[in-house]
C-alpha cells in the first residue's frame, strides 16, 4: 500500500469510527431523554383535602415543569389508602404512574388488613418529600407534662390505666403507643376511633386522656393555644420552631421512640432505574422552590434532605422491617 492509499484508508476508518461514535452518542442521548414520554399520573391514596393531597398539590406544578409533561393528581381513596396503592401497582411499571404515599398505606395497611393483597416488597420508594414527628398528646389538664412524667404516673403502684385514643388497632399511632408500653412498662386502655378529627375533639373535651398524632397541620396551633398538651416529639433533637417541646428520643431510655410520618414518591419495584432516577431529580428540583418549602414548613412539616434512589429505598426497607417487628411483637393479625 502506497502512502496515498494508506491515508485514504485511514481517513475512511476515522470517518466510520466518528459516525459510529456519533450515532451511539445520539442513541444514548435519546435513551436518556426517553422518560417521561407521555402524560403522567400522581395517585394520592386519599380523598382531596387531606394531608397527603396537600403535599401532592404543592408539588404538582413544579414536578410537571421539571418533567416536561402534564401531571394529573388522581385522588383514589378507600381501604386505608390501599386502593390507591393498588392502582399504581396495576399500571405499567414505566414510571409514568406513581404514588404520593406514606407509611400508613404502604407498610401498615398490609399488616392490618386482610383485604390488602400487595406487600411492601412490591414497591420501590424513589424520593422522600416531607416528614413530621409523632406527638403524644394529652388533654390540657393532664397531670403529666412529659413522657417521663407520664411513665412515672402510669407505673406507680395502684396507678389507673390512662385511656389512649388511636385511629384503629394497628395504625401508626397505635404501634407507637405499643412501643412506648414495651419500653416503659406503662399500660394504656386503647380506645379505637374512626378518624383523627374526633380524637382531637374528645381530647380537647377531656373525654379521653391521651392519643398519638402527627405534629403537623392544625395540631401545633392547638398546642400553642393551650387546647392540647404535647408531652414531647418523637425526635432525637428538639425542632427549632418548637424548642420548648422536649425531644423524646433524646433520652437514651426512649431512643427507640423515634417515629416520623413521611410522604414521598413510590413506583412498582421493577420500574427502570432511569425513570426512578428522573423522578428523584424532579422531586429535589421542586423542593428547591422557596414557596413550596415555606408552605410545607408552615404546615408543621420538615422538608426532607436530598437522597438518591438507592438511599431512599434503603430507608423505606428499614421502615418496613421496623414496623413488621413491632406488629409481630404484639401479635398483630390482619383483620
Amino acid at each position: 500500500m502506497n502512502r496515498r492509499d494508506f491515508h485514504r484508508t485511514l481517513s475512511a476508518s476515522m470517518a466510520a469510527t466518528f459516525t459510529v461514535t456519533l450515532t451511539a452518542s445520539f442513541a444514548g442521548a435519546a435513551h436518556a431523554q426517553g422518560f417521561p414520554s407521555k402524560p403522567m399520573t400522581m395517585v394520592v391514596p386519599y380523598p382531596a383535602g387531606g394531608p397527603s393531597d396537600f403535599v401532592a398539590r404543592q408539588m404538582q406544578p413544579e414536578l410537571a415543569k421539571s418533567l416536561g409533561q402534564t401531571l394529573v393528581v388522581d385522588n383514589v381513596g378507600g381501604v386505608a389508602g390501599a386502593i390507591g396503592v393498588q392502582k399504581m401497582l396495576s399500571a405499567p411499571a414505566d414510571g409514568h404512574t406513581f404514588t404520593l404515599g406514606s407509611p400508613l398505606e404502604l407498610i401498615i395497611a398490609p399488616l392490618t388488613l386482610s383485604a390488602v393483597k400487595y406487600t411492601p416488597d412490591d414497591i420501590k420508594m424513589v424520593a422522600q418529600i416531607v416528614k413530621a414527628p409523632l406527638v403524644p398528646l394529652a388533654r390540657k389538664d393532664f397531670p403529666a407534662n412529659t413522657v417521663e412524667e407520664l411513665v412515672a404516673l402510669a407505673t406507680r403502684p395502684g396507678a389507673k390505666q390512662f385511656s389512649m385514643a388511636n385511629v384503629g388497632m394497628g395504625s401508626l399511632f397505635h404501634l407507637a403507643a405499643e412501643r412506648l408500653t414495651q419500653i416503659s412498662g406503662a399500660k394504656f386502655v386503647h380506645v379505637p376511633y374512626r378518624g383523627g378529627a374526633q380524637i382531637m375533639t374528645d381530647l380537647m373535651g377531656g373525654q379521653v386522656d391521651m392519643g398519638f398524632g402527627t405534629f403537623a397541620g392544625p395540631i401545633p396551633g392547638m398546642v400553642a393555644e393551650g387546647k392540647l398538651k404535647a408531652l414531647g416529639l418523637t425526635t432525637r433533637a428538639p425542632l427549632a420552631r418548637f424548642a420548648n417541646i422536649p425531644a423524646i428520643a433524646a433520652n437514651p431510655k426512649f431512643a427507640e421512640l423515634e417515629f416520623d410520618s413521611w410522604a414521598g414518591i413510590q413506583v412498582p419495584k421493577n420500574t427502570p432505574d432511569e425513570a426512578s432516577a428522573r423522578l428523584n431529580r424532579a422531586v429535589h428540583e421542586a423542593l428547591r422552590n422557596p414557596d413550596i418549602r415555606k408552605a410545607f414548613e408552615a404546615s408543621g412539616n420538615t422538608v426532607s434532605s436530598p437522597m438518591n434512589v438507592a438511599d431512599t429505598d434503603r430507608l423505606f426497607k428499614a421502615e418496613v422491617v421496623r414496623y413488621q417487628a413491632i406488629a409481630k411483637s404484639i401479635n398483630l393479625q390482619p383483620q
